[in-house]
């Protein structure tokens, strides 16, 4: 048997334990799954927001450099003639840019069927320009496409006129050239804005998005701090000033509140009627004189029990909306009540506790579980006795060690039997213990009997969730 033994009553066939969840999703807080929501739609809104702008502004960038080579045609044409069957062009253009070399903007006239008759001054010593469209004669006959000059990506607008000469129809097809570098610049400088300005765009949305979520579920994270305060023991009922939603809730809660403080409070002064009920007759039957002892054994026995049960049933159960009782008092009080009590001894307590630890129960159940593990403690001690007590895991834990004998490991289930008498024991364990039990498994605690390493005797440690 090991050294440190968990002491608990014995267990009807548990239940099923609860499947897991399904994953890490189904854990996640409302305020997570809020912020991650919005942080995935953002996420998604503003890449399609830039390429919709930056298609948007592509295509505005084309349609102006479409227009601009269009108007560009009919300036050329109105400077164009053809006088007996022959080209005839100004020698500058009033366009500055037809006439100065790698300018970016280009002019040509062929004949009808795809000769050069004429090039803008832009074009002198540049070689003959591939893939020209040759659209048509007609009004609304405007080809605008790409083509390339020295691998230089151009912008290309054609246009095919007919000119009359000594009653015969001409067909001259013009086309303007224009360099796609502004063009290019322009879409690249946008962009680098456009990226810019959406990313300070969704750091301004990461601020007004965090702001907002702490304004919606403000009155959650208020809900969280007033049943923490109720539990707490700083507050009787959560306020009624919460949104429609929660209303339901908070109502609900207020009246389990209610109900079990008003029943803990029936149960508690019916079992001290039936106390009181039944004293009388005891006491009567235990002033009886010449009683037989067996009877008078079983008299004290049943006086014994109803106080114990009486002690049970008393108990405040789960700790959770009792306030806070503090330790160190009641601890303080029982070890100068004990010394008198076990005088001859001359105990030395030692109490290793701090002031703001508290038992989140019943101050009366407080009181009767230290008091009964200190007396026990006392009647096993030879000379020393500690109580210490600590937050740790959520839990609190409160240690009882004595300098004595200490419990032999093949009693330390035994001890916590019903019907043991307590005078089984020359040193006194056992005595109280199962009140202990009782009120450790009323507040949902966990009861353990060991050896200690502090002062070599018995070690009680009993522990509750906080």
């Amino acid at each position: 048997m090991s050294d440190s033994a968990s002491i608990s009553k014995p267990a009807s066939k548990s239940a099923p334990e609860p499947r897991p969840t399904s994953g890490v999703i189904d854990r996640l807080s409302l305020k997570t799954r809020l912020f991650v929501s919005a942080a995935i739609l953002v996420a998604l809104l503003l890449p399609a927001l830039g390429i919709a702008l930056f298609q948007a502004f592509e295509r505005q960038a084309l349609a102006g450099s479409r227009d601009e080579l269009g108007a560009l045609i009919y300036s050329v044409l109105a400077q164009t003639d053809v006088i007996d069957g022959k080209l005839e062009m100004p020698p500058f253009l009033s366009e500055p840019q037809f006439n100065v070399d790698g300018s970016g903007l280009y002019a040509e006239v062929r004949s009808g069927d795809g000769d050069v008759l004429w090039r803008s001054g832009s074009l002198i010593g540049h070689g003959a320009i591939d893939k020209l469209p040759s659209p048509a004669p007609g009004a609304d006959a405007k080809v605008f496409g790409e083509t390339r000059l020295n691998d230089e990506p151009l912008f290309v607008m054609s246009f095919t006129a007919l000119y009359e000469s000594k009653g015969v129809d001409v067909p001259l097809s013009i086309h303007i050239l224009k360099s796609q570098q502004r063009y290019r610049e322009a879409l690249t400088e946008f962009e680098s804005s456009l990226w810019r300005y959406l990313l300070l765009a969704l750091a301004l949305l990461a601020v007004v998005l965090g702001l907002w979520l702490r304004w919606t579920l403000k009155p959650l994270s208020r809900f969280e701090a007033e049943l923490k305060a109720v539990e707490h023991g700083d507050k009787e009922r959560i306020d009624d000033n919460y949104p429609a939603e929660l209303g339901p809730l908070v109502h609900q809660l207020n009246s389990l509140l209610t109900t079990e403080q008003n029943q803990r409070k029936r149960y508690r002064n019916a079992l001290s009627d039936l106390a009181h009920s039944l004293k009388t007759p005891l006491a009567v039957l235990q002033s009886q004189p010449g009683l037989d002892e067996a009877v008078m054994e079983q008299v004290d026995s049943i006086s014994h029990s109803i106080s114990h049960q009486l002690k049970r049933a008393q108990s405040a159960g789960a700790a959770s909306w009792h306030q806070g009782v503090e330790i160190l008092p009641q601890a303080e009080r029982l070890s100068r009540t004990l010394s008198k009590i076990h005088g001859d001894k001359g105990i030395d307590f030692e109490l290793k506790l701090t002031p703001e630890l508290v038992f989140k129960g019943d101050k009366g159940d407080l009181t009767e579980l230290l008091g009964n593990l200190l007396d026990n403690a006392c009647k096993a001690a030879r000379s020393r006795v500690c109580l210490s007590a600590a937050k740790q895991d959520g839990r609190l834990r409160l240690i009882v060690e004595d300098d004595g004998p200490g419990v032999d490991e093949s009693m330390r289930d035994k001890i916590f039997e019903r019907g043991i008498r307590a005078d089984t024991y020359d040193k006194g364990h056992g005595i109280g213990l199962a009140i202990v039990q009782d009120l450790t498994d009323a507040y949902q605690g966990r009861l353990l009997l060991g050896r200690s390493d502090l002062l070599g005797g018995a070690r009680f440690e009993v522990s509750f969730p906080q």
